[in-house]
């Protein structure tokens, strides 16, 4: 897994983040959603790192990196400060500006990397998600019974004390699909109380502090100044609770394309080819 590529913790202003990172040119960075780790891209990396020098870092509050302190509004679990830890990681590895690509909950650390650090970001790729904002506003009945999950996650210990009950049986995933030395990975992520309540963080973010700064750049009328992409699973379900995928980001955007890509929710374990392609088309072309 991961053949040729450095693994290393780095300590960082704010959090210690386990990396992987490999290749060489114009780097990349890639983040993994919930309740993935970093080796959720061990299909994905080694494609694009025939080209780019790839980073792909255990996102704060997620498997080996550091758990953010609690505090009443969530801030440490924040998608703006996981931002700063984005931007710091890659100044410590010599990059001054990168290309960021997100997944899942990744995608909003990465949104949020790009809309707070504009002179640090190249290119903004998009993986399943839509702005929280966006998330919120047009949450209906059929969102609240899908992604229930959102607002369990919200509330106090009782998630991690469900999680923790049978944690393979809650997120599931297998060796077959993830391969097996990513799944041995992410089974000792899931059955660590301490990455529970740090993934469970993110959502209580994500609730309470993430749309209130997408709802001051919408007043501000700030968007994203690079150029971005934007894909989502079309055996999931971004485009049949929005419909128009594209039409939700272009409001947050200068320049956008995407399209779906027909696999399921995990795309870079389902499809690593054809997303390892899209990326490299979109970083190349721009």
């Amino acid at each position: 897994m991961f053949e040729g590529f450095r693994l290393e913790t780095v300590q960082l202003p704010e959090a210690s983040l386990r990396v992987r990172h490999g290749g060489s040119g114009p780097p990349v960075l890639l983040l993994h959603g919930h309740p993935r780790t970093h080796a959720t891209w061990h299909r994905v990396a080694p494609l694009l790192a025939e080209s780019h020098t790839v980073v792909c870092p255990d996102v704060r509050g997620f498997g080996q990196s550091s758990i953010p302190e609690d505090t009443h509004d969530h801030a440490g679990s924040s998608k703006r400060a996981k931002a700063k830890d984005c931007v710091a990681l890659m100044r410590l590895l010599g990059f001054d500006r990168f290309a960021v690509a997100g997944h899942d909950r990744g995608s909003y650390t990465a949104f949020r990397t790009a809309m707070d650090h504009p002179s640090a970001v190249t290119h903004l790729i998009i993986l399943d998600g839509v702005p929280i904002l966006e998330a919120l506003e047009r949450c209906d009945a059929r969102f609240a019974t899908d992604w229930w999950h959102w607002f369990f996650f919200a509330q106090p210990d009782k998630p991690e004390q469900a999680i923790m009950a049978d944690p393979e049986a809650w997120y599931g995933g297998s060796a077959d699909q993830m391969g097996a030395e990513a799944f041995a990975d992410y089974r000792a992520a899931i059955f660590d109380p301490r990455v529970i309540h740090g993934m469970v963080e993110d959502y209580r973010a994500g609730l309470s502090i993430d749309h209130l700064h997408d709802a001051d750049d919408r007043r501000a009328g700030r968007r994203v100044q690079c150029p971005t992409m934007v894909l989502w699973s079309m055996r999931d379900d971004l485009e049949r609770l929005y419909g128009d995928v594209l039409g939700v980001w272009r409001p947050w955007t200068t320049s956008l394309r995407g399209k779906g890509i027909a696999c399921g929710h995990h795309m870079a374990e389902e499809a690593p080819q054809v997303l390892a392609a899209e990326i490299l088309a979109f970083l190349r072309t721009i």
